[in-house]
């Protein structure tokens, strides 16, 4: 099974989801914890050094080249620890990187799957915060929390089980001051999960408010909204920093004893030892013994102790990128089930509603039994009133939502039938919102078939009528088209987009108002244009200027999610009804221009 098709987890604890994204790296981070805990271990052994040391003294022994050794000894063991930390945190750096590198990855192939729908409703604030900030926050966390905090843990276990073995009764005493700082640290923790799923919902409300400012600045300064409009970004920036600022604040008293307490094992160590020692029940060098390595389990604790906080982060983070991967998918195969007979299009009986539900209303129908049949190579244009469900046939068609009932077919081939990558190949899709990437002209034509020759691309401009106006700008083809394609006006983006379908050469092609922003002129040349490249391919036009697509074969008339009438221009002229009189006044406002 492939990464992309990998069962998601429910939610789950940290490991779970490590583990399941970790892959063939699982082995880096389990050598990573087996060197953490030589490192642990050698950053111990000191201490048992020390107190043989100490008893050696007390016994009279006066050996200084024993001594020496010894110490010798404990300097081996500080290069080890030095050493095997090293090797530890480096294959885990290694592993997280990839870890990170992997959950984007499938993120986004995750995205690709999900209807359009699923992904316009998520804010791009969001899912940018989750995708790139969240996750890399993560990567400090992960790089030693598994490593480190496992080791740490199983030492410190370790060396609190050998001193009970020593003497449970001084075993006891050195940790009766653990219940304070354990109380302290259920105060710290208490509604830690809420809390920081509060402030990350507090944070992305901020990316999102950011965004839309950005995004919307023309429009906040045509209208003079920018006192109204920055206010907005100064609420949310004051609430994303106060719910930090209050969490702190409830924690930092628990924080305090929990870090002052806990550590300090000798405050009851010390005076119960002590007075087992003076009535007899212990040796001196056994308490001496006690002393030094319940001191030396206070470190690796410690620093056990410090991940507490990041665990929970790490574990909130993940089931919020589990949330989106979790989601539901278009329901295709991964390999096509037969394949279609040729390019015709069928759509049986298709009803759809936007999944969205708003304010707790239920999910409204848009198309109510839609059935129409488009021949292989023919040109077909669906017109209608704005609202109708023009937009959303073409979308399904497109294979961008799954219908709710009925089918759409190609070839004779129900699509929920054809793998994506099977229907991609055959259908080239171009809205009126079309997205150009922040580089070349040429490159972004290129996308509809990455082994082009340049010169194909020039060729595919000039048929699709974009080739003079590229070479007008500053570097011809070359010219960087900025972030959205920012640098080219709302028309020169469809005319590029256009030429990047085309490039695609798929058999069937969807025109969804893809003209919507050039000018009747510009629009009359796309027209010619593209009737050229799509000879022979089955055509989709959704126009909003009706003289545009007269001459298609058949026009479908869509009114309030069902079709209304159908026919060619004529035949639906003859007809009269709605079709004739949006006609007349698309002849009215041609004429009063």
């Amino acid at each position: 099974m492939s990464d992309t098709k990998k069962k998601v987890p429910a939610k789950k604890g940290l490991v779970s989801w490590i583990l399941y994204f970790a892959g063939e790296k699982k082995g880096q981070y389990v050598a990573s914890v087996f060197f953490a805990l030589l490192s642990v271990a050698c950053c111990i052994a000191p201490y048992f050094m020390i107190a043989r040391i100490v008893r050696q003294l007390m016994d009279g022994v006066r050996d200084w080249d024993l001594f020496l050794r010894e110490c010798g000894i404990v300097a081996l063991f500080w290069l080890g620890n030095v050493l095997f930390h090293a090797i530890s945190t480096s294959m885990s750096h290694i592993a997280t990187f990839n870890l990170l590198g992997t959950i984007r990855k499938r993120m986004c192939d995750k995205l690709t799957r999900l209807p359009l729908g699923t992904v316009l409703d998520m804010p791009s604030g969001s899912l940018k915060s989750t995708m790139i900030d969240r996750i890399d926050s993560m990567e400090t966390t992960l790089a030693h929390i598994i490593p480190e905090y496992t080791s740490n843990i199983i030492l410190s276990a370790a060396l609190v089980a050998y001193l009970f073995v020593l003497d449970w009764r001084l075993a006891l005493a050195s940790l009766a001051v653990l219940p304070v700082g354990f109380v302290a640290m259920c105060f710290m923790f208490k509604d830690g999960a809420a809390r920081f799923k509060y402030a990350l919902d507090k944070t992305k409300a901020l990316n999102d408010t950011a965004v839309e400012y950005i995004n919307g600045i023309e429009v906040i300064k045509a209208f003079g909204k920018s006192k109204s409009s920055y206010e907005r970004f100064v609420t949310a920036a004051k609430e994303g920093s106060d719910c930090y600022v209050e969490w702190m604040r409830d924690c930092i008293w628990p924080h305090a004893v929990a870090t002052v307490v806990t550590p300090s094992l000798i405050l009851s160590l010390l005076p119960i030892g002590g007075f087992m020692f003076l009535h007899g029940s212990v040796s001196a060098p056994l308490f001496i013994t006690v002393i030094i390595l319940a001191l030396s389990a206070v470190q690796p604790f410690l620093i056990a102790f410090t991940y507490h906080d990041d665990i929970a982060k790490a574990g909130a983070i993940f089931n919020e990128v589990g949330s989106i991967m979790c989601l539901p998918e278009l329901d295709r195969p991964t390999a096509d089930v037969r394949k279609p007979a040729d390019n015709s299009i069928v759509l049986k009986d298709v009803r759809f509603s936007y999944h969205k539900e708003i304010a707790g209303e239920e999910k409204k129908e848009i198309l109510h039994g839609i059935s129409m049949t488009l021949p292989q190579g023919s040109y077909t244009a669906f017109v209608g009133p704005s609202g109708s469900g023009k937009s959303t046939i073409a979308r399904l068609i497109a294979s961008l939502w799954d219908v709710d009932s009925g089918s759409v077919e190609i070839g004779g081939v129900n699509i929920k039938d054809l793998s994506l990558e099977e229907y991609n190949r055959r259908v080239a899709y171009v809205s009126q919102d079309n997205f150009l990437f922040d580089m070349s002209v040429r490159d972004n034509i290129r996308l509809g078939r990455q082994n082009a020759t340049d010169a194909e691309v020039e060729e595919v401009a000039r048929k699709s009528g974009c080739y003079d106006f590229i070479m007008s700008l500053e570097k011809g083809f070359d010219t960087i088209v900025g972030g959205s394609g920012a640098h080219l006006s709302g028309g020169e983006r469809q005319r590029i987009a256009i030429a990047r379908a085309m490039m695609k050469d798929a058999p069937i092609v969807i025109l969804d108002e893809a003209t919507a922003y050039t000018d009747p002129e510009n629009e009359a040349i796309i027209q010619k244009s593209v009737a050229k490249l799509v000879a022979g391919k089955t055509l989709i036009v959704i126009a909003h200027r009706l003289s545009t697509v007269s001459d298609a074969d058949r026009l479908y008339v869509i009114k309030n999610g069902v079709i209304d009438s159908c026919g060619t221009h004529e035949e639906l002229l003859a007809q009269g009804g709605l079709y004739r009189n949006m006609w007349e006044a698309h002849i009215s406002a041609k004429d009063g221009e």
